[in-house]
């Protein structure tokens, strides 16, 4: 697809579209891409299917939110980097408001101990469940990999600080190059036309790394707050391979452990969060804003979603060819093993722990799961649900 030289209506166009889809994009990231798939190539055109499925693709196969890469790349295929811009910002700002005003009446009106706060984190346990059960089913097949996710479920558990989760994804990767390499045989790709240099991609994938390995060293000499809280989003947002799910363990390891946030505060906004529309990812607003303020929810959005940006632009130029390394490939197979198991860990250490304590909390954590994964509500709705249960729990009478 050529792209043409844009007008300042075109970029409206663009922020208009992604806004629509920001508020009407309920789902979870393969209902996100269901979406896209409507509006950006049955009904505007924007790129043609193969295109489409190619860019998908790509964003599955890089750290970070995959449905926010799509959305972000389709915008930087019609607009360049500016369309890329605006497409991320009217997808993603609805669901970043929402959350923002939420962690400030939590804040402001002092409920933690409110009885829907805890259905919310009922609602938590049934989504993440959820999750381990359709991600496990695709990315752990086998029995090479069912152990992959096994042992990390053992060592995240067992030593679990920010750094083991990195090391697992790191061995996992390392096991995936010499073990996986001819699973997973991609098709030929379609080429993605666009307006970016090679140049530009290699500044953005440079500054990705550097800023990985430059902002921790950085956060511990200043001992600054707010670059702490932009290290710990960047780094969360950075090493997440899997989805939006995967990104709960990364944050819980930075935030909570350090007092930054609470358990009840975590899994409150958890919980929130899969009430709106948009990225999974926009949890980092609730999060930014219950340690800093509105300040700090804009700051953890932009910290969190800024990996996504600098992959995208930094591998659209060379996808065609990267996707047939088959070191590559085998690689992200074993991580995608490795961070099934980190999401167990995390579905046990603090969600389970910290939410089933009676009976009647398993009874409405298994009907909200039923609703989920068998009757195939969705999640907005179940979350109503939970909500209200969670008000009715304590008059149930056992």
């Amino acid at each position: 697809m050529t792209r043409e030289k844009n007008t300042f209506r075109d970029y409206l166009f663009i922020l208009w579209i992604a806004t629509r889809l920001g508020f009407t994009s309920f789902g979870g990231p393969v209902a996100h891409l269901g979406y896209f798939h409507e509006e950006y190539v049955r009904r505007k055109k924007w790129l043609d299917e193969k295109a489409y499925a190619d860019l998908v693709a790509l964003c599955q196969f890089l750290p970070g939110p995959a449905s926010s890469q799509v959305g972000i790349g389709v915008g930087i295929i019609r607009g360049g980097i500016l369309g890329g811009i605006l497409a991320f910002l009217g997808f993603t700002l609805p669901s970043v408001i929402v959350l923002i005003l939420f962690a400030l009446a939590l804040h402001q009106f002092s409920f933690y101990d409110a009885s829907f706060i805890h259905g919310l984190k009922i609602v938590a346990v049934a989504v993440v469940a959820h999750a381990i059960m359709g991600m496990g089913a695709k990315l752990t097949p086998d029995l090479p990999r069912k152990t992959i996710a096994i042992i990390a479920v053992t060592v995240s558990l067992a030593w679990q600080t920010t750094i083991t989760q990195v090391i697992i994804i790191l061995v996992a990767a390392a096991i995936g190059i010499f073990f996986f390499q001819k699973q997973e045989k991609q098709e030929q790709p379609a080429r993605l036309s666009l307006g970016l240099s090679k140049k530009t991609a290699i500044i953005s994938i440079a500054l990705f790394f550097i800023l990985l390995a430059v902002l921790p060293i950085v956060s511990r000499i200043t001992d600054w707050q707010w670059l702490a809280m932009f290290d710990s989003f960047y780094r969360s947002g950075a090493l997440v391979f899997g989805g939006g799910h995967v990104v709960l363990p990364l944050l819980e390891q930075e935030f909570v452990p350090t007092g930054w946030v609470s358990e009840q505060e975590f899994l409150a906004g958890y919980g929130a969060a899969q009430a709106v529309p948009g990225p999974l990812f926009t949890f980092a607003a609730y999060l930014g804003t219950v340690i800093g303020g509105i300040p700090g929810g804009l700051l953890a959005t932009a910290a969190i979603f800024l990996p996504a940006f600098l992959l995208i632009i930094g591998t659209l130029p060379f996808w065609h060819a990267l996707r047939h390394v088959s070191s590559v490939r085998g690689a992200l197979v074993s991580v995608n093993a490795a961070v099934v198991g980190l999401l167990i860990a995390a579905f046990y250490q603090p969600i389970w722990t910290s939410t089933i304590i009676e009976t009647k909390d398993f009874i409405l954590a298994a009907i909200l799961f039923s609703l989920l994964a068998f009757w195939k509500l969705p999640s907005w709705v179940v979350v109503i649900i939970g909500l209200i249960g969670g008000i009715l729990l304590p008059y149930v009478p056992f």
